[in-house]
């Protein structure tokens, strides 16, 4: 084989490989993933929700608040989920922290994680309440991916925005990691559902898809599969 074949072949062999890690990147930032939908059998006592106890119909959405895609919906898609399901009590939308983009972004600390810790630490004070302005806090104070700034510092710093929480408890809370068990659980109950991507939303179980079989957090699609799951 001449020189430039093997150099054809190496061009080839280097452009293939670019391409798979531009796939996987796209993954692991948020996009839905193609396939069939997942069936997420999670066990959802003691997880943070909206809405009222007794809606018929249960979304889950799974975020990392690292994620910039998830600051997107909770700005742009959980308006109309709050207005048009959660105040008429047609549903109630948990949040199942998946804290994993600081292990991809191999960051020297795993400051997704101090961040779903802290947020627990904040509802296990506060509640339901607490921990949804906690989110919200959270998702307008994000920084980039891939820097590390959910630190334990700075998430101190932020609670000490959201009402009635004491804050030497949540700090005492979240600087002896007393809330990193659960977070490791509910991270096993995201990687055993074969989850790969954030946000991903299932309604009443089922992953909601788009008409073309590919996993959708858009607004159209979640409401639809929030009606279907209403009749």
């Amino acid at each position: 084989m001449n020189s430039n074949s093997n150099r054809t072949i190496l061009v080839i062999g280097t452009l293939i490989a670019v391409a798979l890690i531009a796939l996987a990147l796209v993954a692991v930032r948020g996009k839905p993933a193609a396939g069939a939908g997942l069936n997420g059998n999670f066990d959802l006592t003691g997880q943070p929700f909206a809405g009222q106890a007794d809606a018929p119909v249960s979304v889950v959405v799974i975020e990392d608040f690292k994620c910039p895609v998830c600051k997107t919906f909770e700005e742009t898609v959980a308006p109309g989920l709050k207005t048009n399901y959660v105040d008429t009590g047609k549903a109630k939308v948990y949040t199942l922290v998946w804290p994993f983009l600081s292990e991809v972004a191999r960051l020297p600390v795993n400051d997704s994680k101090f961040a779903a810790q802290a947020a627990k630490c904040v509802y296990d004070q506060g509640g339901n309440d607490a921990f949804g302005s906690f989110k919200s806090i959270l998702f307008r104070a994000q920084g980039d991916e891939s820097a590390a700034w959910a630190t334990k510092t700075r998430l101190k710093d932020l609670a000490g925005n959201v009402e009635g929480i004491d804050q030497g408890q949540f700090a005492t809370c979240l600087d002896t990691d007393a809330t990193a068990a659960r977070v490791d659980a509910d991270e096993k109950q995201v990687t055993d559902a074969r989850v790969n991507s954030t946000p991903t939303v299932f309604v009443n179980g089922k992953q909601v898809l788009n008409g073309s079989g590919q996993g959708s957090y858009l607004l159209a699609d979640v409401s639809a599969a929030i009606d279907a799951a209403s009749k």
